[in-house]
């Protein structure tokens, strides 16, 4: 039951994952959550790892689109600031978004991954699109208070995953 909750691939950090690690895997398209996975809430121009990361990823063509449950002003000014299509108030973990994502750069769901710090929105609306997922480590430990409901809920579904599951573990890079 708690299969549609399992990532794919489990990275500690956005930044460790590489354009050569996702075209071994046949990705094309990278879909990312905003908050506490590309950037930290209370820094929104992101830091210098990040921007070398949005570089890489243009460099080969892989188009990184941000997918975030957050209101459209908050996600369009990050988006701006970065240079990347963005799908705000997703309303994760529904499909919709990951649809529409897929609309935008033109690359099919299974082509894409999605790339985000919770399993209960990013990795469940991965899993609900037919789309790969990497779960990572949340930037900040501070939460929204819908957020901490969420990390409360996602302890108990990890110990379970992590128990019927051996190899799943934190790792430096995909798998």
């Amino acid at each position: 039951m708690l299969e549609k909750f399992k990532p794919v691939w489990m990275v500690e950090s956005i930044y460790q994952i590489s354009a050569e690690q996702l075209r071994k895997h046949n990705i094309r398209s990278v879909f990312a959550d905003l908050d506490n996975t590309l950037i930290a809430w209370n820094n929104p121009n992101g830091t210098k790892e990040l921007l070398a990361w949005i570089e890489e990823m243009k460099e080969n063509n892989i188009p990184v689109t941000i997918i975030s449950n957050n209101s459209g002003d908050r996600v369009e000014k990050v988006a701006e600031v970065l240079n990347l299509h963005y799908v705000p108030r997703a309303l994760k973990p529904s499909r919709r978004a990951f649809r529409k994502a897929a609309e935008q750069t033109g690359i099919p769901l299974e082509d894409s991954v999605m790339v985000g710090d919770q399993l209960l929105t990013d990795v469940f609306g991965a899993n609900r699109a037919g789309l790969r997922s990497i779960l990572v480590i949340p930037i900040l430990n501070s939460d929204a208070w819908n957020t901490k409901l969420n990390r409360f809920i996602e302890r108990f579904i990890m110990k379970k995953l992590l128990k019927d599951d051996p190899n799943m573990r934190w790792r430096k890079q995909l798998g």
